[in-house]
């Protein structure tokens, strides 16, 4: 397995790479099976991001309406202490910004939310999701790993999601056609002292979903 972690150079079939929020409806189209929103964060956010103490990181999974996501959000980040100020707003706006996005291309009224920050490894084995859809946004620490599946096994190359950039999958419940072949993990990080802050968003038909 060869590790590559640029975004200009990879080519993983079913993948495509957008710089605009309105292409992500990419997803929608035959053979693609993933879509990468790639941008680069403000320097100065991802400084103070990367300096908070990973308990002043917000935590939680709950189910809520899109147009709820950001009062959770600003919520989330009062009871985690937070420090308020410009680059906090920036963090609220965006999560709520990608559900505002997400709900629409997912068809879904609600969304499970889940900000988790992670200092060890999650799930190491390369996979496609038991959802319709997800979008993935690390904003802290290595983005998720992806690559293109080869008859079950791990691909044999991997690339990194760049921080800050959206990374929108289709899942095995997806309805036209299937999950695609772009397989994905959490990135191994065990004992290297990072944390990473991870967004996720799954389309949820009514809230007492599970």
């Amino acid at each position: 397995m060869t590790l590559v972690r640029t975004v200009a150079e990879q080519v993983v079939a079913g993948l495509e790479i957008v710089h605009r929020t309105e292409d992500l409806e990419v997803i929608r189209q035959d053979g693609v099976a993933a879509a990468l929103w790639h941008r680069t964060p403000l320097p100065t956010f991802q400084t103070w991001l990367d300096g908070l103490h990973p308990d002043h990181l917000p935590s939680a999974r709950v189910i809520l309406r899109p147009a709820q996501v950001r009062a959770a959000v600003a919520s989330l980040c009062d009871g985690a202490g937070t420090p308020p100020g410009p680059e906090r707003d920036l963090l609220v706006d965006d999560i709520a910004a990608l559900a505002d996005i997400f709900a629409p291309l997912a068809k879904a009224p609600y969304l499970r939310l889940r900000l988790d920050w992670v200092s060890g490894n999650a799930c190491g084995r390369f996979h496609v999701d038991a959802v319709t859809t997800r979008l993935i946004c690390t904003y802290r620490g290595t983005g998720t790993e992806y690559g293109e599946g080869q008859g079950g096994d791990a691909p044999r190359e991997v690339f990194n999601a760049p921080t800050g950039a959206p990374l929108l999958l289709r899942g095995k419940l997806w309805p036209y056609g299937g999950g695609g072949g772009v397989l994905h993990r959490s990135p191994p990080i065990d004992g290297t002292g990072e944390t990473r802050l991870v967004l996720v968003l799954d389309p949820v038909a009514c809230p007492e979903a599970r």
